[in-house]
């Protein structure tokens, strides 16, 4: 089956968050069991290439047309690891995507939109065009509708939508869908695109999930929550309405990147039957943070974004609490929100002489694999969570979770002390509430059981490492999704299923 993944981001070329080791590690697994799997992306001035081929002219050059111009846009092509990727290189006095970063600009409702027609351009030639289509975020919330209404032009091609952060919904003017060629009277009603809290303005991703055959969120707690509370972000009624197609598939992580027993990035390799070289890691981490050495006091580690969802306020908490409480701290996220960037700066000064605690500003992929192998017990508060791949990684690595009960973490996470599972399942802490009380509570358990009763700690430890996070149950849940969106078009399942 050819399957064509659009996206705003794929590891290790474009990566901001979560999204792109999705990508990545979803399409490695596709195209290892023998499918055919190509990643569309935006040809970003930050592509980083490292040891990777140049990407390389597929003499292709599409016409997309963006309000009232056509715009030349050539393709490239890039092989990675199984899988081609595809790169949309507009030649535009817009810059669309040579603006040294992935999100964060004013345009970016604009950028994404000319992203999105240029990329039904390109599948809309029979040689590119796919068996299944897998669209993510809001950033492509408007391929499913542009396929749509393009749909007695070209045919049918399925088309799966899958949502990582519902927080991000693409709210947009009406004059946008103009641009793209819609049209915006039609489609700007309660039933199509009109945003349930301003109907005057578009919302991209309410209209993705009404034109795709299949949608889908990234952990089946959360595919309840945003259906049944105020996790929905005011979309429960969409949910509600298309839960005929609508599900969950918890996440897995790219074990080919995340192995502490061959990961290059680490000192010290280890795994369930050598544990204790954990400790070398443990030593490594702390002389590159400039952390003192000391054996009384277990290391909590922050690896996340700085913003609401990741609860700042919580880990802030969670920082003073931890130190006091007599542990050490090693921090690395950065902020993208002015407040919350000044709030963590000031932290850092302050913490700047205190040999406990380490708070690096920023991302450093080394550091992360560094800290994960590094570090004893992770903080992971969010306020909501789709799936989490922080708790898989770090569980993966030896380090134990105390995480917020919500999302993805509730369902890969069984509490050390409250839980129905047997012990040997048992792989962490949990906390209901998002109050500084109900995480201290899940921190003292969890600094208890590392004190007091270490056997059981490592025990925990390795529980943790001996689950299952590959990709390899995801990817077989996404070909029956796909072959579900193929049989809803009206396409027909693939012979391969």
């Amino acid at each position: 089956m050819h399957i064509a993944m659009v996206s705003a981001e794929c590891a290790p070329i474009a990566k901001a968050g979560g999204l792109g080791d999705f990508v990545q590690g979803l399409a490695r697994e596709l195209a290892r069991v023998g499918e055919r799997v190509e990643v569309i992306l935006p040809a970003y001035d930050v592509l980083r290439f490292d040891a990777l081929e140049r990407p390389r002219p597929l003499g292709i050059e599409l016409q997309v047309p963006f309000g009232g111009e056509s715009i030349a846009c050539p393709v490239l092509g890039l092989s990675l690891a199984g899988y081609e990727c595809r790169l949309i290189a507009p030649r535009s006095a817009h810059g669309f995507f040579e603006r040294g970063r992935i999100y964060g600009e004013p345009d970016d409702a604009e950028r994404f939109a000319f992203f999105s027609r240029a990329l039904v351009e390109y599948v809309s030639r029979p040689e590119s065009r796919p068996d299944v289509l897998h669209c993510n975020d809001w950033q492509t919330g408007l391929v499913p509708v542009l396929l749509a209404e393009r749909r007695t032009a070209i045919g049918r091609i399925p088309v799966c939508y899958s949502l990582h952060n519902v927080g991000y919904q693409g709210w947009v003017e009406a004059e946008l869908l103009a641009r793209v060629g819609l049209d915006a009277a039609r489609l700007l009603t309660p039933e199509r695109l009109a945003d349930p809290g301003d109907p005057r303005r578009a919302n991209l991703m309410k209209g993705g999930i009404a034109a795709a055959d299949a949608v889908n969120t990234v952990s089946p707690r959360h595919a309840w929550e945003i259906r049944n509370t105020e996790q929905g972000m005011g979309l429960q009624p969409w949910f509600q309405r298309y839960g005929y197609k609508f599900g969950g598939i918890l996440n897995g992580i790219d074990e080919t990147v995340w192995n502490p027993l061959t990961d290059p990035l680490i000192p010290a390799n280890f795994g369930p039957e050598c544990l204790e070289r954990k400790a070398l890691d443990r030593h490594a981490l702390r002389a590159r943070l400039g952390l003192e050495e000391a054996a009384d006091r277990p290391i909590i580690a922050i690896v996340s974004r700085l913003d609401r969802q990741k609860g700042v306020e919580l880990i802030a908490h969670g920082i003073r609490y931890g130190l006091n409480a007599g542990a050490q701290i090693a921090l690395l996220g950065s902020a993208i929100e002015p407040a919350i960037a000044e709030r963590f700066a000031q932290l850092k000064s302050r913490l700047e002489t205190n040999p406990h605690a380490h708070l690096e500003l920023g991302y450093d992929e080394s550091l992360a694999h560094l800290i994960y192998a590094g570090a004893d017990l992770i903080l992971i508060p969010s306020l909501y969570e789709p799936c989490g791949l922080t708790q898989l990684i770090a569980m993966r690595y030896g380090t134990v979770p105390i995480a917020r009960r919500v999302g993805g973490l509730a369902d890969t996470i069984r509490d050390a002390n409250y839980s129905s599972a047997p012990f040997e399942s048992r792989n962490g802490y949990l906390f209901d509430e998002p109050t500084t009380e109900s995480l201290e509570g899940a921190m003292d358990r969890a600094l208890g059981l590392w004190r007091d009763f270490p056997g059981y700690f490592s025990r925990l430890r390795l529980n943790g490492m001996l689950g299952d996070y590959s990709w390899r149950r995801p990817a077989r849940e996404y070909l029956a999704l796909y072959a579900y969106a193929r049989e809803a078009s009206g396409v027909g399942a693939s012979s391969r299923i």
